[in-house]
């Protein structure tokens, strides 16, 4: 699949406008393995949730939300439930105002209709003619971008990663930067020095970071609140609420709605 998939692209990276629109569906806990395109893209889901991984990073996308991606950026994208991908490839300097970071954005309604309109738009459509004016405005839509905080930036630095892939695996592991830092043979100022510089983040950042977003898959599976609310390190349903709120302006429950 991945390499019809991957044929398909070429089409949508040699035309010679500056933006370019397709869509594809895929059944729940597929994946489209590592890859990469030459052009940024907007990964928009109309439904369903995407897991995006790449060696930069991770990121949480429900069906509210797209997540731009850089130019040449491998990244693979796994699906919660099924999933309805709505692509934009746009070239870098299309328009002087575009991300040019990995980042995840809010989609407003009259962004997401344009999305949805422009998988319908030919590939090499006429210049003048409102298939054109429609990928402008679209293009103008993406300068007016909310970024919002869904992006655990993962570092390069060996330790870093051991310590980042641990808590990964279980985000409610209580250990401190100082015990990090012993099993490493380190100081905590070292740790946590490492962690800013490499992520941008704190330890502590990082690691509630990481909870939320595991947080978040969970709660795209189905699960229980209150389960995901223990297994991710909170004392409480009550207090995970709190911070979840705290970060995404709306409760657990809401959030996918």
């Amino acid at each position: 699949m991945l390499e019809d998939l991957l044929s398909r692209h070429l089409d949508f990276h040699a035309t010679a406008r500056p933006v370019a629109a397709m869509e594809v569906d895929y059944p729940s806990g597929s994946s489209t393995g590592l890859h990469s395109h030459p052009r940024a893209q907007l990964l928009f889901a109309v439904s369903g949730v995407m897991i995006v991984r790449s060696p930069a990073g991770s990121w949480v996308v429900p069906s509210n939300r797209a997540v731009w991606l850089a130019a040449g950026l491998e990244h693979e994208v796994e699906m919660r439930g099924e999933v309805k991908i709505r692509t934009v490839f746009v070239d870098q300097d299309a328009s002087p105002h575009l991300p040019r970071g990995n980042c995840v954005i809010a989609v407003s309604p009259l962004l997401r209709e344009l999305i949805v309109a422009a998988v319908k738009v030919p590939v090499d459509y006429e210049s003048g003619s409102r298939d054109e004016c429609l990928m402008q405005l679209l293009l103008y839509e993406l300068r007016e971008l909310d970024v919002l905080p869904l992006h655990l930036p993962m570092p390069d630095d060996t330790r870093l990663r051991t310590i980042c892939e641990a808590l990964l695996l279980s985000p409610n592991d209580t250990s401190t930067a100082g015990d990090w830092a012993d099993r490493f043979g380190v100081t905590s100022k070292t740790v946590h020095r490492l962690f800013l510089k490499e992520t941008g983040l704190t330890f502590g950042q990082w690691r509630q970071q990481a909870r939320l977003l595991s947080a978040l898959e969970r709660l795209a599976r189905g699960d229980k609140i209150i389960d995901v609310a223990v297994d991710n390190g909170y004392a409480s349903q009550s207090a995970f609420t709190a911070m979840f709120r705290k970060h995404f302006g709306t409760t657990p429950s809401a959030f996918y709605k």
